[in-house]
């Protein structure tokens, strides 16, 4: 199956300039490997997993033969992109845009990484943007840009048509910017492939135009130069992928850690599963469809959610974080905690409800049933006896029995209790 068609069966082609030709663009990566390039804009130290539908894509350039090529935008980023923005984005020092391009760099390591292939190349735009003089932008840029073309955009025109927000020239140039990119490194590097999200469309084809209208007068054939884009991945419910109660799913450990990473994965629904394991995962169409069709019949077996998390996990942090992630999961389930070291532990927890205790309490010993009614998870003595005399009362994995006194002896890393009881019912104790 060649590139254009893997994208289409994983449901990631979404637009394309000339697809035909494109097509036939790609069509020799033994002799004649191309270069496809996505640009990423550094607005934070990290990236997000919406992000990660395009690293993927460049992953599967990669794996395709073909050579796959990252802009980080350390000049762009300067400047913002008003695509999907209602206001005018703050701006950032030159000195942040360049962390946060250091801070994403690993990110791509990793997913590139994951594949076999032709090498990956890296570029920071800030290289050749921030040697381009004002009068020259305007000069051999500016002037191949029409103004009333760069009106019609969408984010352009609901800008315009809010008073209060509007749009400044800064904002406005963005357009132009992104497609002297293509240029520069059709070029200089002999890019001919620019990828990119679906609201990445109109630069994208502003990009290839730019190159058309420069080279068309002065060479002798038309120059080649394609754009396509991916759909923006959705759930099946209508709600906005990427996002939890927490707060968005980032792409580095720092943020979101391998195991909530995992467990974002893993709490996926049957129907997003089915459609994240295509893009999310380097697995093939009949490994797919075999799981896909085994789930079918097994569904409680959640083969489908298990396979997508350790793949997805192993291909960003790697083979041993999603071990770690998976098993730590499977304590979380078994109750069985007490081989999870102390970060693993306060992470798995972390939703569950906490509090805190004086060590110095436990010297004396300290009745579980006291404890079971101040943590609400009896709501009297008489019930908390109940819980712990038919054995549904566990501390950090161990059953408590009708008459042993908590002491230090039950401390995990020398100062926390997890307390649970029955399966899903949990406090965790920080003794200090």
């Amino acid at each position: 199956m060649d590139l254009i068609e893997d994208l289409r069966w994983r449901g990631l082609l979404h637009q394309c300039t000339d697809e035909a030709g494109l097509r036939d663009h790609l069509a020799d990566p033994d002799n004649n490997p191309r270069k496809v390039y996505i640009g990423f804009d550094p607005t934070a130290p990290s990236l997000t997993i919406g992000n990660l539908v395009q690293i993927m894509n460049l992953a599967r350039v990669r794996q395709a033969g073909h050579i796959p090529v990252v802009v980080m935008g350390g000049g762009t980023g300067l400047i913002g992109d008003p695509s999907g923005k209602s206001a005018e984005r703050t701006l950032m020092t030159y000195e942040t845009v360049q962390e946060h391009v250091r801070c994403q760099r690993p990110i791509f390591d990793a997913v590139l990484g994951a594949v076999e292939g032709p090498d990956y190349i890296v570029f920071n735009n800030a290289d050749w943007l921030m040697k381009i003089s004002y009068l020259d932008a305007l000069r051999d840029i500016g002037k191949f840009f029409s103004v009333n073309m760069m009106m019609q955009k969408e984010s352009v025109k609901a800008r315009l048509e809010n008073r209060e927000q509007g749009i400044s020239y800064t904002e406005f140039s963005y357009m132009i910017l992104q497609a002297y990119d293509f240029a520069y490194l059709y070029e200089h590097e002999g890019v001919t492939v620019q990828a990119g999200g679906s609201d990445q469309f109109g630069n994208i084809v502003a990009g290839a135009d730019l190159i058309r209208r420069k080279h068309a007068a002065r060479d002798m054939e038309p120059p080649h130069a394609f754009g396509l884009t991916a759909p923006l991945v959705t759930k099946a419910d209508g709600g906005k992928f990427g996002k939890t109660e927490s707060g968005a799913i980032w792409l580095t450990a720092d943020r979101t850690s391998p195991y909530a990473y995992y467990q974002f994965w893993l709490n996926a629904s049957d129907a997003d599963a089915a459609n994240w394991i295509k893009v999310f995962t380097f697995l093939d169409q009949p490994t797919i469809e075999s799981i896909i069709a085994r789930h079918a019949e097994n569904p409680g077996a959640r083969e489908l959610q298990r396979t997508l998390a350790r793949e997805a996990t192993r291909i960003l942090h790697g083979q041993s974080a999603m071990e770690q992630a998976e098993a730590a999961g499977k304590a979380l389930f078994s109750g069985d905690i007490s081989a999870l070291d102390e970060p693993t532990l306060r992470e798995v927890l972390a939703d569950v409800p906490s509090s805190e205790k004086d060590r110095n309490d436990l010297s004396g010993g300290y009745d579980p049933v006291e404890l079971l009614v101040e943590t609400e998870l009896a709501k009297s003595k008489r019930e908390a006896r109940e819980f712990i005399a038919n054995g549904s009362v566990t501390v950090n994995g161990q059953r408590l029995t009708p008459d042993t006194p908590l002491t230090t002896a039950h401390l995990l890393h020398g100062s926390l209790m997890a307390v649970r009881r029955g399966k899903k019912n949990w406090h965790l104790i920080r003794w200090s």
